[in-house]
């Protein structure tokens, strides 16, 4: 079993980077650029409602294109509520062959994500090493869900999610399946521990066909932003 992160998680050295207010308005989705995942400045860019987005690029310098981001409109899943999960997701999650842990194996779950993805990822290596070191504070968290090797004592990661906390806010990543609905098992099972351990607001960031089937929602970036600030200095922690 993996050891537990920290908690209450350990405030790093802080950033020098000074982000722009995604509250101003008229501010544009795309406040800054720089490949800086240094644990400061990634926590300062979450607690202010902005989230990095490497795009692959090289500058001069041969480091990646890495834009920071703040949406409008904003992606959640609510919390405040029982999960409304299909038929479907509800039959596979009373009656499932998988085991299903908390911050068992959270470098696993970021290197699948990025190599499960189909087009170029954006889950670089400078990225995941600031994003390990913030699960080593405490910080990032994942849900993995394990299938066991027929004869056998092993077992294999055949999907998971990943995010980071911060008071009451989770962020969720990235998650991937090699399993047919491992990836939704692994969504639904952080959602309801969300809802089990305090936390009141669920960030998925941009919406897509996926996200929207499980039951995410749009809301305003000024209402995202507001919410963001309530939930800060709530001391939520992530039940394994």
């Amino acid at each position: 079993m993996g050891l537990a992160p920290p908690y209450p998680p350990i405030e790093p050295a802080p950033s020098r980077v000074r982000f722009p207010d995604p509250g101003r308005p008229r501010a544009p989705e795309v406040l800054a650029m720089g490949c800086d995942f240094s644990p400061g400045t990634i926590l300062t860019a979450y607690r202010n409602g902005i989230f990095p987005w490497p795009h692959g690029d090289a500058n001069e310098q041969g480091e990646p294109l890495v834009l920071w981001f703040s949406p409008e409109p904003r992606t959640i899943f609510p919390l405040e509520e029982e999960p409304h999960w299909s038929r479907s997701l509800r039959r596979t999650l009373r009656k499932h062959p998988y085991e299903i842990t908390v911050d068992e194996d959270f470098p696993q779950v970021m290197r699948l994500c990025g190599e499960t993805r189909a087009k170029s990822t954006w889950i670089i290596p400078q990225l995941v090493a600031g994003y390990v070191k913030l699960h080593e504070l405490g910080w990032t968290h994942s849900v993995e869900v394990w299938e066991r090797l027929p004869g056998s004592s092993e077992r294999a990661l055949v999907g998971g999610i990943y995010g980071i906390a911060i008071g009451g806010m989770f962020a969720g990543e990235s998650m991937f399946h090699l399993r047919t609905d491992a990836s939704k098992i692994a969504f639904a099972t952080l959602a309801e521990k969300l809802r089990a351990s305090g936390f009141v607001l669920f960030d998925v960031q941009v919406q897509n066909p996926h996200l929207e089937s499980l039951g995410c929602i749009e809301i305003p970036r000024r209402e995202y932003l507001a919410r963001l600030q309530r939930a800060l200095p709530l001391a939520a922690r992530l039940r394994r």
